[in-house]
């Protein structure tokens, strides 16, 4: 989706000799989580039981607040899980080898957590939709592609093979999801606008600390 060929600098503004493997990349494990936990959702009788205990139900978040994480994990079906991560195999390890592991895991779960109660409190009030209970990683993967947006916006990537930078692709995929947000088609776009906003955002704060180490390693150049 974009060139992997590209270096970035570590999330402290420092450039990374040492090349990511994928046996250390946080998005590659939580790939493997999820798709373990679609298997235990698809076993006969124990998979029932297990959605209903991990999903996200707005009206019952003060009760099962381990929902607000639980419920990335878990997905509909075989091409929801399929399409969220890939793109997360794509853009997770890229913003991994901008801005560190840490940091990645930081943006995923915050964004995850904020798009699932920007879901619960503001589809209602802002855009008139009663929200049912909730899975998937859209949410804090839109987190993670905002994010790396941010700090990368001129990024060649392919949008249904179709070249743009990526900051493009980022406004595409959010006017698609802002005028299909009171549509029936299932899915939660209130918590994808979330997740981005979230990212946006960090985005901004991690480019901030790395333009500001730069400007102190390197003041004559500033």
């Amino acid at each position: 989706m974009f060139d992997l060929n590209t270096s970035y600098p570590s999330g402290d503004g420092r450039n990374s000799r040492t090349k990511g493997s994928i046996f250390t990349s946080p998005s590659i494990t939580i790939i493997i989580l999820c798709t373990l936990s679609f298997f235990l959702e698809m076993m006969p009788g124990i998979g029932p039981l297990y959605v209903s205990a991990f999903q996200l139900d707005p009206t019952n978040i003060i009760l099962r607040p381990w929902t607000l994480v639980t419920y990335i994990f878990l997905h509909t079906s075989f091409w929801h899980l399929f399409f969220n991560m890939f793109v997360l195999f794509f853009f997770g390890p890229a913003l991994e080898r901008r801005v560190g592991n840490r940091q990645l895991l930081k943006i995923f779960f915050i964004a995850g957590i904020l798009s699932a109660v920007g879901y619960a409190f503001l589809s209602r009030p802002i855009f008139n939709i009663s929200p049912g209970p909730m899975i998937g990683a859209s949410g804090a993967i839109y987190g993670v592609f905002a994010a790396l947006a941010m700090l990368e916006p001129d990024l060649q990537v392919y949008v249904y093979f179709v070249p743009m930078r990526l900051k493009y692709a980022l406004l595409l995929f959010a006017l698609f999801d802002f005028f299909m947000v009171n549509s029936s088609d299932m899915i939660a776009h209130t918590a994808h606008l979330s997740g981005l906003f979230v990212g946006l955002y960090m985005g901004f704060q991690i480019k901030k600390t790395q333009e500001k180490y730069l400007q102190s390693r390197h003041p004559g150049r500033w």
